[in-house]
């Protein structure tokens, strides 16, 4: 009887702390995911320059939310959020944003930070833009020596600030010298390097992607001021509490904070600079 006895003991103190355990790990992992996936679209650059991998851990301890970033061009950012397969975008594209909020599809337009365009190229420089007064003046100067320029011609916020300055120079970029190719800023930067070619970047992405053989020519003037926005998606059927969570807190002291270190360490300037006011 009293090994029966102790045997039917074990069995339920082992029942038990099995019991804990799960109730532990459902805890746990309540605490993570208990608000859902939030889909957030964003620019390659933003992903390229290593930002998200920064921020968005950091985010999804604090929030409970868990993350699925897709990185694409501004222009196709926004056109998931229209859809609805978004929830919360990050994009680079001031015009389009406006027309996506006066179309009625986003709740809230929020800046978040900013950094700026530089216009790159072989080192030895063949066009002769380094310094170029403007970067109208140096697309001209390029267009003219019919030096290879790489595009990235994916409807992205920095292929639409490209096209803008082709349209100032009075110059239809086409022919063997204009190479569409198609892709994020960190591969069309890489291609610009192999083949020798110019191309416009971010300055984020320029200073972060490894290997290339380029220099940066032209810089400066408002002209290549490149604004990010946060944009939470207003489709039904989105994480609204997630995307809401999101924009608050990117915008917020802290993250904001975060942000103007970022990079500081490694290239000795911010990649980004915070706009968030207050």
């Amino acid at each position: 009887m009293r090994h029966a006895a102790a045997a039917l003991l074990l069995l339920l103190v082992t029942l038990a702390l099995g019991a804990c355990g799960d109730d532990d790990d459902s805890a746990q992992s309540d605490a993570g995911t208990h608000k859902g996936q939030m889909i957030l679209a964003t620019t390659t650059s933003t992903q390229d320059s290593g930002l998200l991998d920064e921020l968005v851990p950091s985010f999804q301890d604090e929030s409970g939310c868990s993350v699925k970033t897709i990185a694409v061009g501004s222009g196709e950012a926004l056109e998931l959020g229209e859809k609805g397969n978004a929830d919360v975008l990050l994009v680079h594209s001031p015009e389009s944003e406006q027309e996506y909020m006066d179309g009625g599809h986003g709740v809230s337009r929020k800046a978040v930070m900013h950094n700026d365009f530089i216009v790159a190229g072989p080192k030895d420089d063949p066009a002769g833009i380094k310094g170029a007064e403007s970067a109208v003046a140096a697309f001209t100067s390029i267009s003219k020596a019919g030096a290879p320029f790489a595009s990235r011609a994916d409807e992205s916020g920095t292929h639409t600030k490209e096209l803008s300055i082709w349209e100032a120079a009075g110059i239809e970029p086409k022919g063997s010298w204009y190479i569409e190719t198609g892709q994020g800023m960190g591969e069309t930067l890489t291609i610009a390097s192999q083949k020798q070619a110019y191309t416009l970047s971010d300055r984020g992405t320029y200073l972060a992607t490894d290997n290339l053989d380029l220099g940066l020519l032209v810089e400066g003037g408002r002209d290549l001021l490149n604004p990010y926005h946060v944009i939470v998606v207003k489709a039904e059927g989105t994480n609204r509490e997630c995307a809401q969570e999101f924009s608050d807190w990117i915008t917020s002291p802290a993250t904001q904070d975060a942000i103007g270190r970022f990079g500081v360490a490694e290239f000795g300037e911010p990649l980004f600079v915070p706009d968030a006011k207050g």
